[in-house]
């Protein structure tokens, strides 16, 4: 019903999943500020807008961008659809920024690029995730597809959303690991404080990741079909298949 409250529980896991996001936000800001020197584009600290650009992406916005189908239940189905193309594209284009942050940050030090685990998975996630956006907005925004192959791509697409974020997660945890050996390394068995904060980051990512992940697989917490939106379905199914809606 129109204007009904969300399920018990779901406000409360959505507000949990923010309260996180933000604090790894907030978490990975003072580990850059405090132990790392902060964040510039030019010069030694460019380095540091990459892993500040891919949380914010590829995680907290990438993230919110999966809930948009679970917080606004009752408004139009195409402006749910706008909101959540658009905050994917947002994370894209921070994510951008970032990759091009770090490849030109090793290209001025003269390190190598693309050898690392955490590069292999991260650029795997970007690429892929780019893909996932475009099909996405080709299948269900501007749709072009017939009714039955929009139906049959749909479960592909909700499962790979899924997957690459569970992909950009594991890839921002590697990427935590490196630094940390990569600039502590002879100190960081001794619980070094920032090697303390940036465990706590990655604890935070994961939490992050498995609130939003319950939330998304919750079924009885799926945004229910409108009346009107049902209709549509059924019109353009008639458009694009030539059945009739009471056709079997």
């Amino acid at each position: 019903m129109d204007g009904a409250p969300p399920p018990a529980g779901l406000s409360a896991y959505v507000a949990v999943s923010q309260l996180l996001g933000l604090t790894l936000l907030a978490t990975t800001g003072a580990w850059l500020g405090r132990y790392r020197g902060g964040v510039a584009w030019h010069g030694h600290l460019q380095f540091n807008v990459h892993p500040l650009c891919m949380v914010l992406g590829m995680v907290f916005l990438q993230g919110d961008a999966l809930l948009v189908y679970r917080v606004f239940r009752h408004e139009a189905k195409r402006s749910t659809k706008a909101l959540h193309a658009l905050l994917h594209g947002l994370a894209l284009l921070i994510a951008l920024v970032g990759i091009v942050a770090v490849f030109e940050s090793h290209r001025s030090k003269g390190i190598p690029d693309m050898y690392s685990l955490h590069s292999w998975c991260g650029m795997a996630a970007f690429v892929l995730y780019l893909l996932q956006w475009l099909l996405g907005c080709g299948f269900f925004l501007l749709p072009r597809a017939s009714f039955s192959l929009r139906s049959r791509y749909k479960p592909q697409h909700v499962f790979f959303g899924i997957a690459l974020f569970a992909l950009s997660i594991t890839a921002c945890l590697l990427g935590i690991t490196e630094m940390l050996l990569f600039n502590i390394s002879d100190s960081y068995s001794r619980f070094v404080p920032e090697g303390v904060l940036a465990n706590t980051l990655g604890v935070l990512l994961v939490a992050f990741g498995l609130v939003v992940g319950y939330v998304l697989t919750r079924d009885d917490w799926k945004r229910p079909p409108l009346a009107e939106e049902l209709a549509l379905s059924m019109d353009f199914k008639t458009l694009t298949e030539g059945e009739s809606p009471g056709s079997s």
